[in-house]
Formats: structure tokens, C-alpha cells, sequence
């Protein structure tokens, strides 16, 4: 199990951050004051994640990679999930969930296929071609803009590991209590300012503007990324 280092000052609290790009530079002020990564390496997941991305990347002077990674929606539902693929084309499922809402072999696979075009879809439109630089004997920081189940990020943290980092971190603004303690079992840090052990736990309660990113500001935001 890594470490959980959190603020202190922010825990439990609600609407500590004024959007994103706030969470972002505040996260890479916290990073700055703990001891130095050698040879990070930041990778950011679609959509959210990428402001938090950019700027922790402008904090510690590096280039921003993309972690693309996509959760496997239940049938009929447009937020929750039960599982996610990665880039690179790994599968995580969550098998406790998928067997207590009853789906069936083949709903399981038709909605793998459905995520797994999409992520094809996104790795065109967002990396437009370009490699996605190797992790291996790197320090990964893998962030996106908090962890509600932490399913996600725990795809993309097995993705990541596949590629022999030296150490994985992961960093996000907000996090559930029990979403943190999750992912940090499988990575060597985790690090998050505002985590909250409320039962109702949603990470846009930690911003005061919140809205979902569409395509079109990903591509922004990549734009102006170091």
C-alpha cells in the first residue's frame, strides 16, 4: 500500500476549489512541497483531467501525456459504470457489480465493444497521431480531476504498470475516503488535497464551476499544454 498524503486544511470540506485549472495549480503548488520525483512523467485522463493535467505538468516544468481511458457504462445508464478500458486496450471489470445489477455475457461484451471504439475514437482526435512517450523507468503521475469509485483510475494504474514505471503516483484534487484508500493499494503515493468520507460522495461538490468538458475544449486545453 502507497502512502495517502492529503491537506489537512481541506479535508472534508466541500467546494475548495474554484474550477479545474484552480484545482490543477493548487495540486502542483502541494506536489512542489513534498519531497522532489525524479523523472516524472504526467499523464492526464479525459476529460477532467486534463486542466489538473496541464498545470501540475507547468508546476514541475514537463510535457503532458494522455491516459485515455473509458468507463464501461451500464445499459441505459449515462454516468455509472461498471468497468473500464484503457488505450492501450486492456479490460477492467468490475465483477461484484456486474453480477449484482445481472448483466449477462453478452451485455458485458457488447458494452466492452461500444467503450473500446470510443477510447479508438478519442486516442485519433486526441493524440492525432502522435506517440504517447514510454513510462518505462519513469515516475508516472497519472491524474484526472478526482476518484468517486476509483475505477478508472485503477485501469489505467494497470495499463501504466505494464510498461515498467519506476514508481506510479497518483494525484487529484478530491477523492472519496474509501476511492483513495482503493487506489492506493496499488500504487506507490497517492496524493490528494481534499479527501471527504461522506457517504454521498460526488467530486463535483469539491468545485464551485463545475461542467462536464466537451471534445472541442480537450483540444483547447491540449493546445496550450507544455
Amino acid at each position: 500500500m502507497g502512502d495517502i498524503v492529503d491537506s489537512p486544511l481541506l479535508r472534508e470540506q466541500k467546494f475548495v476549489f474554484l474550477d479545474r485549472h484552480d484545482a490543477g495549480r493548487q495540486l502542483g503548488v502541494f506536489i512542489k512541497t513534498l519531497p522532489a520525483i525524479q523523472n516524472p512523467l504526467v499523464f492526464a485522463i479525459p476529460a477532467g483531467g486534463v486542466p489538473i493535467g496541464k498545470e501540475i505538468a507547468v508546476a514541475l516544468g514537463v510535457h503532458l501525456s494522455l491516459a485515455i481511458v473509458r468507463k464501461i457504462r451500464i445499459p441505459d445508464s449515462t454516468e455509472s459504470g461498471f468497468g473500464a478500458v484503457t488505450w492501450d486496450g486492456q479490460v477492467l471489470i468490475n465483477e461484484r457489480l456486474s453480477a449484482a445489477i445481472g448483466l449477462s455475457a453478452h451485455e458485458v461484451d457488447v458494452a466492452v465493444g461500444k467503450t473500446r471504439k470510443n477510447v479508438n475514437e478519442r486516442i485519433a482526435r486526441f493524440t492525432r497521431g502522435k506517440a504517447i512517450p514510454s513510462p518505462a523507468g519513469k515516475t508516472v503521475i497519472l491524474t484526472d480531476d478526482g476518484l468517486a469509485s476509483g475505477f478508472t483510475m485503477l485501469a489505467a494504474v494497470k495499463s501504466i504498470r505494464t510498461y515498467l514505471p519506476e514508481r506510479i503516483i497518483v494525484a487529484v484534487p478530491t477523492a472519496s475516503a474509501s476511492s483513495a484508500e482503493l487506489v492506493s493499494w496499488q500504487v506507490d503515493q497517492l496524493i490528494c488535497l481534499n479527501i471527504r468520507s461522506s457517504r454521498m460522495f460526488a467530486v463535483a461538490d469539491a468545485y464551485k464551476q463545475w461542467y462536464d468538458l466537451d471534445d472541442h475544449e480537450v483540444l483547447e486545453e491540449l493546445a496550450g499544454s507544455p
